[in-house]
């Protein structure tokens, strides 16, 4: 039987995710994480439903299409502490690559069970969770096609907010993408979430770590 979004949101999946802000990149202990562009696609207005669980929306009975992925985390500070109570958003594509917003050209078609934006904030432990749909890949111009990915922005009263993006290894275009390649290949790794599932588990899930940066 599946989890209901109410289920979801209860159980929570725990785990580790981290990745950091500085003035050009973000310093993530053991590591760096280039800090990545917001995009023009940011959500323009507010919705009712903005929860960690993108699969579902509050007031529809039917699930988004495209593939269920699970994301989880955890976010410190540059001294490897958890960071309790910061606010972890994503927004990104459906499953066939459109934004639900006004300025994207894309002609493809929107998901209307599909949330597009989500929000988690993290517990004592630093930890947050999402559930969402693998995102589509788009052209961004003639000649350049952007793999799968999902914007992420974390921010903190005390700390150096953090905008990057999560990409997926394996992915297709992800080896010939501007955006990516502009990251410092010693960097790009903490960048890049390896989807898995173990034999127990329904969805493919990852871990993106997020270190922040006090003020």
């Amino acid at each position: 039987m599946k989890s209901s979004k109410r289920d979801f949101l209860k159980l929570g999946l725990g785990g580790l995710v981290a990745g950091v802000a500085t003035q050009a990149s973000a310093m993530v202990c053991g590591g760096l994480t280039a800090r990545q562009p917001e995009g023009p696609f940011y959500p323009e207005r507010d919705q009712q439903d903005k929860d960690n669980d993108l699969t579902q929306v509050v007031g529809r009975g039917l699930v988004a299409e495209g593939e269920v992925i699970l994301i989880h985390g955890q976010v410190q500070d540059q001294d490897c502490n958890p960071v309790e109570g910061a606010l972890v958003e994503i927004w990104q594509a459906c499953h066939t690559g459109k934004y639900n917003h006004s300025a994207d050209p894309n002609t493809a078609e929107l998901d209307p069970n599909f949330q597009y934006w989500g929000r988690a904030i993290t517990d004592s432990d630093g930890n947050y969770d999402f559930k969402t749909i693998m995102p589509g890949a788009y052209p961004a111009s003639r000649d350049w096609i952007r793999p799968s990915h999902i914007h992420c922005k974390v921010q903190k009263r005390g700390f150096i907010e953090l905008t990057t993006q999560m990409y997926f290894k394996d992915s297709e275009h992800l080896d010939s993408d501007r955006l990516f390649l502009s990251v410092p290949e010693e960097e790009r790794d903490t960048l890049v979430i390896d989807l898995k599932k173990q034999e127990d588990q329904e969805h493919r899930q990852g871990e993106f770590n997020v270190t922040i940066v006090k003020v």
